[in-house]
């Protein structure tokens, strides 16, 4: 795949990702067994009585898949997918066992920086979709990339 540098990225540019994860019942307890242990990603007869109606990944597990959707995605910013923040991030739905999820990511701005001629930033809307073409994580975030070496 093409390295993009930051003189490649535009506003409006769209990129994504050819991979898609299934997201297991196991995996969704043992991560939040470990990180998120609440009772609604851990037990399905407790998150049947939740909010959530049934069984639901956490949303730092739905992060965690986006990040590895998006290094398997056509984003490809000179340097790496390195990120300097996040002003927006939201889960509209929840992620449910067997959902097969993908990512999809807009350019929103690009900007030079004034202070290190060999770097810039881009912001970005990355939307996390189901099968069935619901966001279920929408998130805006900072990257940090490389402007094009000078020869």
């Amino acid at each position: 795949m093409k390295v993009h540098y930051l003189e490649d990225f535009e506003a409006g540019q769209r990129f994504e990702g050819a991979s898609r994860i299934v997201i297991e019942r196991d995996r969704i307890k043992s991560f939040a067994a470990e990180f998120d242990p609440q009772l609604f990603h851990l037990d399905e007869r407790a998150a049947g009585d939740s909010i959530f109606g049934g069984l639901a990944a956490s949303g730092w597990h739905t992060a965690a898949v986006t990040m590895r959707l998006l290094v398997d995605s056509d984003l490809k910013p000179a340097g790496g997918i390195i990120g300097l923040g996040f002003e927006e991030s939201r889960w509209p739905r929840p992620v449910r066992p067997g959902d097969e999820l993908r990512v999809q990511s807009e350019v929103l701005e690009v900007r030079a920086s004034k202070s290190r001629p060999d770097q810039g930033l881009i912001r970005v809307r990355f939307t996390t979709l189901n099968q069935n073409n619901e966001a279920v994580q929408v998130s805006v975030g900072t990257l940090i990339v490389r402007s094009r070496p000078t020869k």
